[in-house]
């Protein structure tokens, strides 16, 4: 049983040769040698490859030769067109993920019912574009896309559960590489979406942004099933799964409904009960037990987090219906792991004006489907000013907005 609940240890070591002759290779593709021709050479010079392998890899690539997230992402397609076919196999017969329930089981079931959306429903609505682009066939285009666009949940799910596990053990390279992928396919899914909605005749550009985004979203899962998720197995522990999946109805599910609640063979940790977390706060203007100060912090119609000197995520409310999805495992996680890539130096130059006392305030505002969303960040400092965290405040203040003329206390 300690084999299956502590499954840390590091299985093999790539050996250094083999490293940098895959490094070589990928730089080959960088420096826009074909496909083809790579592929040759890597199949002769390397032969199978391990999922730890492509993993040290990219974060070796990243760190060690200073090629930047982008341009690894860039290059991400194209050595798994290399590496498909050539990754070891892993048979994991009769496996906790083998169960329904299991956040793997579910993760591949959602990648089953995507690859049936894009092969299926988006092939033949697009084929049938391509012959008449009249309104029938717009619209049904629209439905497939609004479809795919799921996927958002699916991809939310690994992003704030899976990776922050994963670099707990010191795996950042794929994960920062795979969440950048993971937004530039949002972000072509809502492209194509709005090409149809205000089409004006532009069938090529409409057909050609579809066939992208099943290109990539066909890859995501490859990449997903053959390195993202062997990976994760191969470090991750029993417990850290049984957490993912608790959290995993925060998020939501793509496409599908889980089929069962997994429960492993073994008894999972107990969740605290009210009772086990008693006890009482003394403040500067008064005294509240835990369970009042959570109760209280949870009833605000605001979703508050709280990030300490050190950049790490600490505390998030969690009431009813929060505006943005908060998992537990974003607890302890750096604030900068919590941002795709692409956003990251927003998030740096922000946090360096409070902590160098340029700002104490910063805010933002957005539309949200039905919702106007107002985001505060508030630089917290103690008596003598130090920087001690930031306080990020958000509200949906439509109704707010809407408000006329007055009401008095009785009225």
């Amino acid at each position: 049983m300690s084999e299956l609940i502590n499954n840390r240890e590091h299985r093999s070591s790539l050996d250094n040769n083999r490293q940098q002759l895959l490094k070589e290779i990928i730089k080959e593709l960088h420096q826009g040698k074909s496909t083809e021709e790579v592929k040759a050479r890597f199949t002769e010079a390397v032969g199978d490859i391990t999922v730890e392998e492509i993993s040290i890899l990219e974060q070796s690539l990243m760190e060690d030769e200073g090629i930047p997230v982008e341009e690894v992402q860039r290059l991400c397609s194209v050595h798994a067109a290399i590496f498909k076919g050539s990754i070891q196999d892993i048979h994991r017969s009769h496996q906790p993920e083998e169960q329904p329930g299991h956040p793997v089981y579910t993760l591949k079931k959602e990648n089953a019912e995507l690859d049936r959306l894009l092969h299926f429903s988006i092939s033949l609505h697009l084929d049938q574009f391509r012959k008449s682009d009249d309104e029938h066939n717009r619209l049904k285009l629209l439905e497939d896309l609004s479809l795919l666009y799921d996927v958002d949940k699916h991809y939310s799910r690994k992003e704030n559960l899976i990776f922050p596990f994963l670099e707990k053990y010191g795996i950042f390279g794929p994960t920062k590489v795979m969440w950048g992928v993971d937004d530039a396919i949002r972000g072509a899914i809502k492209e194509a979406k709005q090409y149809l909605i205000d089409y004006k005749g532009n069938a090529e550009q409409v057909i050609a942004c579809i066939e992208q985004v099943s290109r990539e979203v066909s890859e995501m899962i490859f990449k997903e099933e053959h390195i993202l998720l062997p990976m994760a197995l191969d470090k991750l522990t029993e417990d850290e799964w049984v957490s993912i999946a608790r959290e995993s109805d925060q998020i939501g599910f793509c496409l599908i409904d889980p089929e069962h609640e997994w429960k492993p063979d073994r008894q999972p940790l107990p969740v605290q009960s009210t009772e086990e977390r008693s006890g009482y706060i003394h403040l500067e203007t008064g005294i509240l037990s835990i369970q009042q100060l959570e109760l209280m912090m949870n009833h605000l119609p605001v979703d508050l987090t709280f990030i300490d000197e050190n950049d790490v995520v600490r505390y998030f409310s969690h009431g009813k219906e929060r505006i943005f999805a908060r998992t537990k495992a974003v607890i302890g996680r750096t604030v900068q792991n919590c941002h795709p890539p692409q956003s990251v130096h927003v998030v740096e130059e922000l946090l360096r004006d409070f902590k160098a006392g340029v700002k104490d305030i910063e805010d933002f505002w957005i539309p949200l489907k039905d919702q106007f969303i107002y985001i505060r960040y508030f630089a917290i400092r103690d008596q003598e000013g130090k920087y001690m965290g930031t306080l990020e405040f958000t509200q949906n203040i439509k109704p707010i907005q809407a408000l006329e003329g007055q009401k008095r206390i009785l009225s």
